[in-house]
């Protein structure tokens, strides 16, 4: 309550709380203005995680404990605000998984839908429904929610990469499903890479009424480097930078013009050598990876310093600004597409 009581009336006040507990009963305007906010409090914190360190913590796992054994084999990237909660927003997770040569992470699915962007390593896999999507760095690839999916790797050298999935989101809705295929490996249902062919550059297979083999609703599973990477080149060769993003292009789910998966979207930026950012907010906390470059993170006037592989998180409502020291190449995902959905994103400019 914002206004004091007189003693009498806070006195009945309290009996009344004390005699409806019991029955499960508890007064809003005792709450309210902690539950209906004038604008976003996030108690997720700015931070960030050095990769080198990351790796060498990752690498030292991977001596004591097999994927196999793990299932997963992955540091997950908790955010201190979070403590306990294995999430690095308050909507989403994210964590670093390792594959070692000759291992196979198991097959499973679950109700929760999975990005991974590829930092180290080139030439294991990532399986979705049987469909190999062969990885190299800074690949952005696909596991849906409910399709089968698993990792293997068959080449000499370790395999890392950026997991972020919707755990909390799912957990929040209290309707997570998962399941164990029995064998390790999905059996193959086409070569790899067919998928990318059928719908990778902006078109569609047609079909005289037979189905496709792709779920409809989510068609594309592989977004390669080597196309993103010159697509935004060419952006920002030819194109009027924007003031608060720098050249930043968002990656499209094929069948609909809209974010990559129900739950997530993700985006890459480029900020030119030299270049300084306008400070803007946004309401999706959102998880960056520096692809190449050095400069500097300014975050509601916490100053982060950026350098190649390091992941770092600006929550909700924190003014972001990027210096860019050497050409900067971002890659991020957040919760942005969940609140236009629920109409809730909002944006601010400087």
């Amino acid at each position: 309550m914002n206004k004091p009581l007189p003693n009498d009336q806070l006195s009945q006040l309290e009996a009344l709380y004390a005699e409806m507990a019991p029955q499960s009963l508890t007064p809003l305007w005792e709450v309210l203005s902690a539950l209906v906010l004038n604008q976003p409090q996030s108690p997720a914190q700015v931070h960030r995680w050095s990769y080198d360190l990351a790796r060498d913590y990752l690498m030292r796992a991977g001596d004591l404990i097999s994927a196999e054994q793990a299932e997963r084999r992955v540091l997950i990237l908790e955010n201190p605000g979070l403590p306990g909660l294995s999430a690095i927003t308050p909507s989403l997770y994210a964590g670093l998984q390792l594959i070692l040569p000759g291992e196979v992470a198991p097959c499973h699915r679950h109700s929760q839908c999975a990005l991974r962007f590829v930092i180290e390593g080139e030439g294991a896999y990532t399986a979705v429904d049987g469909e190999k999507a062969i990885m190299r760095p800074f690949d952005l690839v696909l596991t849906p929610g409910g399709q089968w999916h698993d990792h293997g790797n068959f080449t000499d050298n370790p395999m890392i990469w950026l997991d972020g999935l919707d755990i909390p989101t799912v957990r929040h809705f209290d309707a997570s499903f998962a399941e164990k295929l029995p064998e390790a490996t999905h059996p193959q249902t086409v070569k790899s890479g067919d998928t990318l062919v059928r719908y990778g550059h902006n078109m569609r297979p047609m079909r005289g009424g037979v189905a496709d083999r792709r779920p409809q609703h989510q068609p594309l599973f592989h977004y390669t480097y080597t196309s993103w990477r010159p697509a935004l080149d060419a952006m920002a060769a030819g194109a009027e930078i924007d003031p608060h993003l720098g050249h930043a292009l968002e990656f499209l789910n094929p069948a609909n013009g809209g974010p990559i998966m129900p739950t997530i979207s993700a985006h890459v930026r480029l900020i030119p050598q030299g270049y300084t950012t306008l400070s803007r907010r946004s309401t999706d906390g959102t998880t960056f990876v520096v692809v190449e470059g050095e400069g500097e993170a300014r975050i509601d006037g916490e100053s982060l310093a950026l350098s190649p592989r390091d992941i770092f998180v600006v929550p909700s409502w924190k003014a972001l600004e990027f210096s860019a020291r050497s050409q900067l190449v971002l890659f991020g995902f957040s919760d942005k597409a969940s609140q236009q959905k629920l109409n809730l994103y909002k944006e601010q400019l400087a």
